[in-house]
């Protein structure tokens, strides 16, 4: 449309002033003792929680892209987070990742695959901002997710292992998968490697064009080691942070944001139906997840009749809101886009941002109040991060890989 503020000087400088913020917020999670911490409102490591490999690897990611932005002090803080996962968090033993580390001994042995994307993307978005020893580690972390976690005849990744590689869990995700997507998509972009654009199609094709579509768009997120839905999975556990129970609106606008990224990565090859599940997905997440119970904000879950769950609204799903939107509007040029995209805005701009302690609010209750039923603190910047950055990057498979061109 006319005026689209996603060509406005005037909102790419704002969202450039909030890009500023939240990397100086973050800035606070470096540990001396390695890696990044857990942070709490006020912008404080929280020393009752470990250093998360998850955590570590979405902050070296975030840093590496403010380097390639040109932010003094970035480099240092993504070389920061290779070194913790060439160190205190990698297994020199068995190989592969932990799951976090507290006072520089892992507390958990378990591999999954949820951490293991996140160590591609961050070592990719290093490599691709140069910093010294993310390639060796990006070849590492792809060889590792080739020989344990990629399942070349179901399409898909397993979600997790032992330490020593030898019993898997007896559960896979789609919650996973959709950040291995993610990880492909980076780990192809930087390397060149087209093999990992077409796992990642695979991914998308099994979950998005088959799981999703055959649930009208509301896709399943819990599975046997079969790949068989168990919708009931975690009914005792509705407010689990990675797994919680029903259907997930945010992670549909996640879902519809990675396969326009996918279709981008994939370019003449992309078959057409990327882009129409992508827009099926954010239909249905905004007609089933936005002001389902009456007040503004995503619900965090449904049930499988679409009624709300748990109705806390949480930051990451508002930053998928708006970058699902962005993408979607720069790649049809549908008005709807823009206007849904303005509105979250609004909404992120009045309830989520916090003007006085600095990041977004992670966790916002039924009335877009202050809460932590789900999330303590502001463990990262990961989400809200990108929603500031990717609005002003041209279409593209990952961030990294638009910001290095």
């Amino acid at each position: 449309m006319p005026g689209s503020w996603l060509d406005l000087p005037q909102h790419q400088a704002w969202l450039a002033r909030e890009e500023a913020r939240l990397s100086a917020f973050a800035r606070a999670a470096a540990d001396p003792a390695g890696g990044f911490g857990w942070l709490d409102e006020y912008g404080r490591r929280d020393p009752s929680q470990q250093v998360m490999t998850w955590i570590t690897g979405r902050m070296t990611h975030v840093f590496a892209l403010a380097h390639l932005r040109g932010e003094p002090g970035a480099g240092p803080l993504a070389d920061h987070g290779i070194a913790a996962l060439t160190g205190l968090l990698r297994d020199p033993e068995h190989g592969g990742w932990f799951p976090g580390a507290a006072q520089g001994v892992p507390v958990d042995t378990a591999k999954g695959a949820y951490e293991h994307a996140f160590v591609v993307i961050g070592a990719a978005s290093a490599t691709a901002a140069g910093r010294p020893g993310a390639a060796e580690l990006l070849a590492e972390a792809l060889d590792v997710v080739e020989k344990r976690f990629w399942d070349d005849a179901a399409g898909l990744s397993v979600e997790g292992w032992d330490r020593a590689w030898q019993e898997t869990e007896a559960y896979r995700g789609a919650n996973s998968n959709m950040h291995m997507i993610e990880a492909m998509l980076v780990a192809g972009d930087v390397t060149g490697a087209a093999i990992w654009h077409r796992r990642a199609l695979r991914i998308a094709e099994r979950l998005a064009h088959g799981m999703a579509a055959e649930h009208g768009w509301r896709l399943p997120e819990h599975f046997t080691p079969e790949w068989e839905p168990l919708p009931e999975y975690n009914a005792d556990q509705k407010r689990h942070q990675f797994r919680p129970y029903g259907t997930t609106p945010g992670h549909a606008l996640e879902w519809a944001r990675l396969l326009v990224h996918l279709e981008a990565a994939l370019g003449a090859d992309a078959p057409a139906w990327l882009l129409a599940d992508a827009e099926s997905l954010f239909e249905a997440a905004v007609r089933l997840g936005w002001r389902a119970d009456g007040s503004d904000g995503f619900v965090y879950t449904l049930d499988w009749s679409d009624r709300p769950v748990v109705r806390e609204r949480m930051h990451w799903v508002a930053a998928e809101a708006v970058l699902s939107a962005a993408v979607l509007y720069r790649r049809t040029g549908d008005d709807r886009y823009e206007q849904w995209y303005r509105t979250w805005w609004d909404y992120i701009a009045q309830h989520v941002i916090d003007p006085v302690h600095g990041s977004w609010r992670h966790e916002l209750d039924a009335e877009n109040g202050p809460s932590a039923t789900v999330w303590s603190g502001k463990p990262d910047v990961y989400h809200a991060y990108q929603a500031v950055l990717l609005p002003v990057l041209p279409l593209a498979a990952s961030p990294a890989g638009a910001l290095r061109s």
